[in-house]
C-alpha cells in the first residue's frame, strides 16, 4: 500500500529573467493569469490533489511571494466594512494558515535537483510532490490529482509527461519507454536535453512529478548534468530499477508560462474561460484577426 502524498515542493528560486524588468521588483511567480498570480493556481491544483504542506524553496529578493500568502488585516476590514463580501472572499482564499507552509533559501543557482535537495528535512521519509509554476495546465481534473489517483495503483516515482514536436524535444527531459500502457508509461530510461536526433521518444516531462524520499540520496553527492547544473531527471532516473518510474499522459492543456509567447497564451485562455471577460475579450481578438487579415 502506498502512503499518501500529502507534501509538495515548489521550487521558485528563479531569477526570472525572460520577463525583465518586470522582475527586477516583482517575482515572476506572483506575475497574474488575469487576475491571479501563478502560483496561486499551483496551491489550488495542490489542495484539490490533498496536499496538505507546501514547501517554497525560494531566493533573496522574494519577499513579495511570502507576503502574498500572509494575512492583510487593513485590507480585510475594508472590504468587510463596505460590504464588498465577494471580494472578501476571494482574498481570505489566499491566506494560508500558520504551520502550512514553509521556505527554504538556495543560496546559489545550481538546478533544480539542487532545490529539490535543499527542502530534504521539511520532506522527511515520505513520498511528495514537486510543482514548477511555470507550468500552468487547464484541466476539469486538476493535473496533480489525476497523477496522485494513478500513484495510489504504481508507488514509485511519477512525471507528468506529454508529446512535444520532435524540434522541441532538446528543451525538456524525454522519457526512454519500457512499456507503453496508455495513459501510463513504464519507463526504462531518462536523458535531459537530449539532441533531437538522439532523443528516445518525444514523450516529455513536464513541471508535475511524484516522488519517492530515495532521491535525495541520489542527490546527496550529485555530478552536474545538462547545462552544467545539478538535474533532477538524473536522480529520477536512478530509482528506475530499484522503486519503477512511470510516466503519466495527464488530462488537460499545458501552458509554458516560462516564456512571453507562453504567458500571453495562457492569459488569452484564462480570459475567455470567464464568463465576466469571454465576449468582450473575443470580440476583441475577432476584430483583431480581422484586421491584420486586412494588412495582409
Amino acid at each position: 500500500m502506498t502512503k499518501k502524498v500529502t507534501k509538495a515542493i515548489f521550487p521558485v528560486a528563479g531569477l526570472g529573467t525572460r520577463f525583465l524588468p518586470a522582475t527586477k521588483s516583482v517575482p515572476k511567480e506572483i506575475m497574474t493569469l488575469v487576475d491571479r498570480p501563478l502560483v496561486q493556481y499551483a496551491i489550488d491544483e495542490a489542495r484539490a490533489a490533498g496536499i496538505e504542506e507546501f514547501i517554497f524553496v525560494t531566493s533573496r529578493g522574494k519577499g513579495a511571494l511570502e507576503d502574498y500568502f500572509d494575512v492583510a488585516p487593513q485590507l480585510e476590514e475594508e472590504l468587510r466594512s463596505k460590504g464588498k463580501d465577494q471580494l472578501l472572499d476571494i482574498l481570505l482564499s489566499t491566506n494560508m494558515d500558520s504551520g502550512e507552509i514553509a521556505y527554504i533559501r538556495q543560496h546559489k543557482a545550481l538546478g533544480l535537483g539542487h532545490a529539490i535537495w535543499c527542502a530534504r528535512r521539511l520532506v522527511g521519509n515520505e513520498p511528495f510532490a514537486v510543482m514548477l509554476p511555470d507550468d500552468v495546465i487547464a484541466a476539469e481534473k486538476p493535473c496533480l490529482q489525476q497523477m496522485v489517483e494513478a500513484y495510489e495503483q504504481t508507488g514509485g516515482c511519477m512525471v507528468a509527461a506529454m508529446e512535444v514536436p520532435q524540434d522541441r524535444v532538446s528543451a525538456y527531459g524525454v522519457l526512454d519507454i519500457s512499456e507503453d500502457m496508455g495513459q501510463m508509461v513504464k519507463v526504462k530510461g531518462m536523458v535531459e536535453k537530449p539532441p533531437a536526433d538522439k532523443a528516445p521518444s518525444n514523450l516529455a516531462v513536464i513541471g508535475r512529478y511524484i516522488l519517492t524520499p530515495e532521491v535525495f540520496k541520489h542527490l546527496e553527492n550529485p555530478q552536474t548534468g545538462a547545462g552544467g547544473e545539478i538535474q533532477l531527471t538524473d536522480a529520477i532516473d536512478k530509482e528506475i530499477n530499484a522503486s519503477g518510474v512511470y510516466g503519466y499522459r495527464f488530462n488537460g492543456q499545458r501552458f509554458d508560462c516560462g516564456s512571453k509567447a507562453g504567458f500571453l497564451q495562457a492569459t488569452v485562455a484564462f480570459g475567455l474561460a470567464r464568463d465576466e471577460l469571454k465576449d468582450d475579450l473575443g470580440a476583441y481578438l475577432d476584430e483583431l484577426a480581422i484586421s491584420r487579415k486586412a494588412v495582409e
